[in-house]
């Protein structure tokens, strides 16, 4: 038995040595296995590139939201800073919503006077007062022709074109219509004030009553123009030299109550201490234009036109104005009368002399001035 293990042992090693098929066969299945593990080493990380990629696209889009979102945030801080501010810079300085009220922008500078004024005559008369001179139209106001002196709201000039369009209906009914740039306006120099147009209003209806002989004069404000119309009235009637008719289109109580409904103070209304911000610096600053208390000393024929849709002076303060005129004591022996021109139509704030209806108004209340050569 050992003498024959010994053989066999010895035959095992031999094979061991010389590398036989069966050690060979091992070999190769060793290294085999060695590439195939290699081989997935080397392909792992392959899958995980795009993720990774991905990971960062996702990260850099989170910086991007980040980003916007700091600067939607730094956006709205300045915006809230700057509606707080407002009402502070308002209130320490008086003259900006002086300014505001007033919107007299692009003044030209010349002398105010009542020679610069605008003198629209009598539609049928057109062909005749080309060339004239100032004289000729001086002359032209003695003539038997009522006069409507024209009081004009804030911004803009006697020039703007809903203006000049009021002026030719008017023409061509018969009137002549005379109207101005208060102080500060257009191409009156100054400063403007309640109280300086006011006076430039006095000065220019004095004017006019010095050539006018016995013709009707009716005074017509608009809008801001209202305040000066009711100012000047007033003061007419008290001086008992009272204009023919007061006619006032598109008008407010009081500015205070305009200011608190117009379109600019939405965003203001239910700010805390609103009055004090916004409303104490106007009358601060000596505007009051106080309409429902004027009306209440005016003894002259009241004709009140006002849009349902007006969005800058809304139409229940018209109403309201004629609410408190209408059973004053000082028209008990004058006409007052409301006429409201319906949303459908479109008018608003300053279109009325859109209005077909507008002429019958006119000539029922003020009286029929037929067109003649």
């Amino acid at each position: 038995m050992r003498k024959r293990a010994e053989p066999v042992a010895l035959e095992h090693e031999r094979r061991a040595v010389s590398g036989s098929p069966s050690a060979g066969s091992a070999a190769s299945a060793l290294d085999a296995d060695c590439r195939l593990k290699q081989n997935l080493c080397l392909a792992g990380p392959g899958p995980a590139e795009p993720r990774c990629a991905s990971d960062a696209g996702m990260k850099r889009a989170l910086g991007r939201r980040k980003g916007l979102c700091f600067r939607l945030r730094k956006i709205l801080l300045c915006v809230l800073g700057l509606y707080v501010a407002i009402p502070f810079l308002i209130k320490l300085c008086p003259a900006i919503q002086a300014k505001l009220i007033f919107l007299n922008f692009g003044a030209i500078t010349c002398r105010p006077s009542a020679s610069a004024s605008r003198h629209t005559v009598p539609a049928v008369w057109w062909k005749n007062a080309q060339g004239k001179d100032q004289i000729w139209y001086e002359d032209a106001l003695a003539s038997s022709r009522p006069i409507i002196l024209y009081l004009h709201g804030n911004a803009g000039t006697r020039g703007g074109d809903h203006r000049v369009e009021l002026y030719k209906v008017l023409s061509s009914l018969g009137y002549h219509v005379v109207t101005f740039d208060y102080r500060g306006w257009g191409d009156s120099v100054g400063t403007p004030s309640e109280r300086g147009m006011t006076y430039d209003a006095l000065h220019v209806f004095d004017w006019i009553k010095a050539r006018s002989g016995d013709n009707p004069v009716y005074i017509w404000g608009h809008s801001l123009g209202t305040g000066v119309a009711t100012n000047l009235v007033r003061r007419l009637c008290e001086r008992e030299t009272p204009p023919d008719a007061l006619i006032l289109e598109s008008p407010f109580t009081n500015i205070r109550e305009e200011a608190k409904s117009h379109p600019f103070s939405v965003i203001y209304r239910y700010f805390p201490g609103f009055d004090w911000f916004f409303l104490d610096p106007i009358t601060s600053s000596g505007i009051q234009f106080a309409n429902d208390e004027n009306v209440k000393h005016i003894s002259c024929s009241l004709l009140i036109l006002h849009a349902e849709d007006d969005p800058v002076v809304p139409f229940q303060l018209g109403r309201k104005l004629y609410s408190i005129a209408a059973p004053s004591r000082s028209f008990r022996d004058f006409k007052v009368q409301f006429i409201p021109f319906h949303s459908d139509l479109g008018y608003r704030h300053k279109y009325i002399y859109k209005s077909p209806e507008l002429p019958r108004i006119l000539r029922e209340f003020l009286g029929k001035s037929e067109p003649a050569a």
